[in-house]
C-alpha cells in the first residue's frame, strides 16, 4: 500500500483538532458531552473548512464508550471503528451522486432500524444541496420526527440552495475561512512533523494560494513535498503552484496608477510566457486594488502586503479620487471572475488594465497650482449651479480640468471631426459604453438622442422629464460624458433638456416647458404606463 497522503493523515480526530472553527467545535463538544443533542445539525462553508471532518468527530463523540469528559476518546472500540471507517452505524451519503427519491425512500426505510452497535445511528449526507426537489420532500417526514437513535448531519458548500424546510428543522453552524496565519501554523507544524525543510516564504505562499482552504493548502504542501529534493523554496513552490512573484501585482498596479498602460500589459504578457496563474494572479491584483480604494478612504486593509508597498501604492493613489478607485476594484473584480484557463486566460485582466487606464485618464486630478490656497482656487473656480428640474442640467468645461494626454483625448485639429450627424449615427454605441458602466443608465437613453451641437457642448432632448431628471447628478452625468468622449473621440460638454418628439428644441427646456406639454410627455411615459398599469401612483418630485 502507497504512502498515506497528508491531508488524510493530518485529519482533525477530535474537536480540539479542528482549525479556525472554535465556534462550532465549541458548541458541539459541550451538547455531544451534556446530552443535548439535536436530532439534525447542517454544517455550511466553503470547501476545506472541515464539514466532514467535524460530523465524523460528532459521530465519535454520540457513540464513544469514555466518560462524557473525555469523548471523544479516540481509543474505544467505537472511535476506533469511525476513525478506521469500518463502523456500521455511520452512514456517509454523497448527495451529488444518491440524489433522485428512491435514495431517500430507502434511507427512510432504513431509519426505522436500531443500531447495530453504537448508541445513535449518524447519517452524514455531502454535498445536500444537490439532491433533489421530490427527494427532499421524501426526507423531510423523517427529519422532522425522526427515531430518538437517530442523527443527521448534512454539510453543504451552497446553503442557499436547501430548502428553508429542510433548514428550519436543523441547528445550522456557518464555517468561515481559515485566517492566512492559522493556515500557516498549521502548515509549520505538519513540516516540523514531518521533518520537511522549508524555509517560511513556502508556507505562506501556500497559504495565499489556499485562500482559506487547509485541506488545500496541505494538498499543495504535499504535491511540492514530493517534488522537491531537501528544502523547500519559494521558488519551486511557485514554478509547482504558478504563483506570480510577489512583486508583480504591486507593479502593475503602480505602473497603471501613474498610467504607464504600455509596461503594464508587458508584464502581464511576461507572466503569460512564464507559464504563471493568471486565475491567482488576476485575485492578487484585485486583492492590491481594494487595499489602495480602502486607504484612499482611511481604511487600513487587513492584507498580507508590505507596509512599504502600502505606504508607496497609497501616496499614487491619493491622486485620484475615490470614485475612480472604486471603478477600477470593480473592473479588476470582473476580471478575477471572468478568468479561466482557456486560450487567452490573459484576456480578461488585460482588457481590464485597458479600461482602467481610460477611467484614470478621464478622472486625474491636477495638482494645485504652485502658491495657490484652497480659497483662492475656490474664489477662481466658475460658478456651478445646482442640477435641479427647473433647470438644464449642464456640465462643467472638461477642456480644462482634463489632462490632454492619454489614450481618450483627441489629437491636434480633431474638435471639427464631429458634427451633431455623426453623433447621431453614433448614439447607439453611446448607449452601450453607458450600459457597461451601468444598466439602469442605458434604457432611458433610448428615448433621447442629440437634438444641438455648439462648438463642444452637446444638447441631448429627451422624450420625458423623468428620464431627463435620471441624469441630473454629476455621478451619472459623467457615465454619458465618458461614454461620449470614447466615441466621439474628444472632450465634450452635456445639456440634457426635455424635447418630445417634434418639438425643436431650441423651443423647448425645463425651465420653459408649459405644464401641459409636461403632463402630455408624462403621459407617454412608458415607466409611468407600467406603474398605473399596475395599480400603482407615480409623485413628481420638483
Amino acid at each position: 500500500m502507497g504512502q498515506e497522503t497528508l491531508y488524510l493523515k493530518w485529519r482533525p480526530k477530535d474537536f480540539d483538532d479542528v482549525v479556525g472553527q472554535s465556534h462550532v467545535t465549541r458548541t458541539l463538544k459541550n451538547a455531544s458531552r451534556s446530552g443535548r443533542i439535536a436530532h439534525a445539525y447542517l454544517l455550511s462553508g466553503p470547501r476545506g473548512t472541515g464539514k466532514t471532518s467535524i460530523a465524523r468527530i460528532l459521530a465519535k463523540a454520540l457513540n464513544c464508550q469514555a466518560e462524557p469528559e473525555r469523548r471523544p476518546c479516540n481509543q474505544c472500540p467505537s472511535c476506533l471503528a469511525i476513525g478506521q471507517g469500518r463502523f456500521l452505524d455511520l452512514i456517509e451519503i454523497d448527495g451529488a451522486s444518491n440524489r433522485g427519491i428512491e435514495e431517500m425512500r430507502d434511507l427512510r426505510e432504513k431509519v426505522n432500524f436500531r443500531p447495530n452497535e453504537g448508541r445513535y445511528k449518524v447519517y452524514i449526507i455531502d454535498e445536500v444541496h444537490m439532491l433533489t426537489r421530490e427527494a427532499f420532500n421524501a426526507l423531510l417526514k423523517t427529519l422532522e420526527e425522526p427515531p430518538e437513535y437517530v442523527v443527521f448531519v448534512f454539510a453543504t458548500t451552497e446553503v442557499w440552495r436547501v430548502p428553508p424546510t429542510i433548514r428550519s428543522r436543523t441547528q445550522r453552524f456557518d464555517l468561515h475561512p481559515i485566517k492566512l496565519e492559522l493556515v500557516e501554523s498549521r502548515l509549520r507544524h505538519i513540516c516540523e512533523a514531518e521533518s520537511i525543510g522549508r524555509d517560511d516564504r513556502v508556507l505562506a505562499i501556500i497559504s495565499r494560494q489556499a485562500t482559506g482552504s487547509l485541506r488545500d493548502a496541505i494538498s499543495m504542501l504535499d504535491q511540492i513535498a514530493s517534488i522537491g529534493e531537501g528544502v523547500l523554496t519559494a521558488e519551486l513552490a511557485r514554478s509547482v503552484l504558478g504563483t506570480a512573484p510577489d512583486q508583480a501585482a504591486e507593479h502593475l498596479m503602480a505602473f497603471l496608477l501613474d498610467r504607464d498602460l504600455v509596461p503594464a500589459l508587458e508584464l502581464v504578457s511576461q507572466l503569460v510566457a512564464e507559464g504563471f496563474d493568471m486565475r491567482q494572479f488576476s485575485q492578487d491584483v484585485l486583492e492590491l486594488a481594494r487595499a489602495v480604494l480602502l486607504l484612499r478612504l482611511g481604511v487600513r486593509p487587513e492584507v498580507d502586503i508590505a507596509s512599504e508597498t502600502l505606504a508607496h501604492l497609497s501616496d499614487i493613489g491619493q491622486r485620484h479620487p475615490p470614485e475612480t478607485l472604486l471603478q477600477l476594484t470593480r473592473v479588476f473584480g470582473q476580471a478575477a471572475e471572468q478568468v479561466r484557463s482557456g486560450h487567452l486566460p490573459q484576456l480578461p485582466l488585460e482588457l481590464a488594465l485597458v479600461e482602467a487606464s481610460n477611467q484614470l485618464a478621464g478622472a486625474l486630478v491636477p495638482p494645485p497650482k504652485a502658491g495657490a490656497t484652497p480659497q483662492a482656487e475656490a474664489r477662481s473656480a466658475p460658478a456651478r449651479r445646482p442640477a435641479s428640474a427647473a433647470q438644464p442640467v449642464a456640465r462643467r468645461p472638461t477642456a480644462s480640468t482634463q489632462p490632454r494626454a492619454g489614450p481618450t483625448q483627441p489629437a491636434a485639429g480633431a474638435q471639427s471631426a464631429v458634427t451633431l450627424e455623426r453623433l447621431r449615427k453614433l448614439w447607439p454605441k453611446v448607449g452601450a459604453k453607458v450600459q457597461r458602466r451601468d444598466r439602469t443608465l442605458e434604457p432611458l437613453l433610448r428615448s433621447a438622442e442629440p437634438v444641438k451641437l455648439e462648438g463642444s457642448v452637446v444638447t441631448v432632448g429627451f422624450a420625458y422629464p423623468f428620464h431627463r431628471s435620471c441624469y441630473a447628478s454629476a455621478l451619472e452625468l459623467e457615465v454619458l460624458l465618458q461614454a461620449l468622449r470614447e466615441v466621439g473621440g474628444q472632450a465634450l460638454e452635456v445639456e440634457c433638456v426635455v424635447a418630445p418628439p417634434g418639438v425643436p428644441a431650441s423651443e423647448v427646456s425645463l425651465a420653459e416647458t408649459p405644464n401641459a406639454l409636461k403632463d402630455a410627455s408624462l403621459e407617454e411615459d412608458p415607466l409611468y404606463k407600467a406603474a398605473i398599469e399596475l395599480g400603482g401612483t407615480v409623485k413628481l418630485v420638483e
